[in-house]
Formats: structure tokens, C-alpha cells, sequence
């Protein structure tokens, strides 16, 4: 059973950073393609980054230059540092595959940007 439990967010000021975490079971994680995503109210999830079995990584727009996607094999996690946090990246973040599957989408972990 494929699982992603995602950990890390809350309320940080403009400017801010926080470091999010997405603990994954169920699948062979080293051979697994990885993203975040993110829903604000009343909008679409979207991408905001994913990192690939090798390492390479890719960037929405918004977020380029700002956030950073890692991985560790070892402990079956996918990392994303959030640094010079604005307000509209206030959202819901989640993990899934870099193809993500709609049955695999977690609980997400709130990330509020706000003075």
C-alpha cells in the first residue's frame, strides 16, 4: 500500500523559510521519480518541483530560485527547502510520484504566509 505522509508546514512570516518532509512507504523509492505539489484556496494543485532517481530536479516558475528539492534514498524521503517564503505560497503541499497518482495523494501539510 503506497503511502505518503507529509510533515513541516505552518505559519511563517514573509520572508520566511520552512523545511517540508514526505516520508514515503509502499513503493521502491530509489527507482521513484518524486515531486511536491501545492493547492492554494479555491485554485488548481500544481507542480512545484520534482526530482528524478538521478538526482536532477525541476522548478515551477513561482518557485525558482527560492525552493529546493532533495532526496535520501536511504530514509525513503523527499525534502523541500522553502526559503524567501511569500505570502502566495500559501497552499497545501503535498508529495506523490512525478507522475503522480490520484489514489497516492496524502493529507498534506498546511504552509500559511503571513504577517
Amino acid at each position: 500500500q503506497v503511502q505518503y505522509v507529509e510533515s513541516g508546514g505552518g505559519l511563517v512570516q514573509p520572508g520566511g523559510s520552512l523545511r517540508l518532509s514526505c516520508a514515503a512507504s509502499g513503493i521502491i523509492f530509489r527507482a521513484s521519480a518524486m515531486g511536491w505539489y501545492r493547492q492554494a484556496p479555491g485554485k488548481q494543485r500544481e507542480m512545484v518541483a520534482t526530482v528524478n532517481i538521478g538526482g536532477g530536479t525541476n522548478y515551477a516558475d513561482s518557485v525558482l530560485g527560492r525552493f529546493t528539492i532533495s532526496r535520501d534514498n536511504a530514509k525513503n524521503t523527499v525534502y523541500l527547502q522553502m526559503n524567501s517564503l511569500k505570502p502566495e505560497d500559501t497552499a497545501v503541499y503535498y508529495c506523490n510520484g512525478k507522475v503522480p497518482i490520484d489514489n497516492f495523494w496524502g493529507q498534506g501539510t498546511q504552509v500559511t504566509v503571513s504577517s
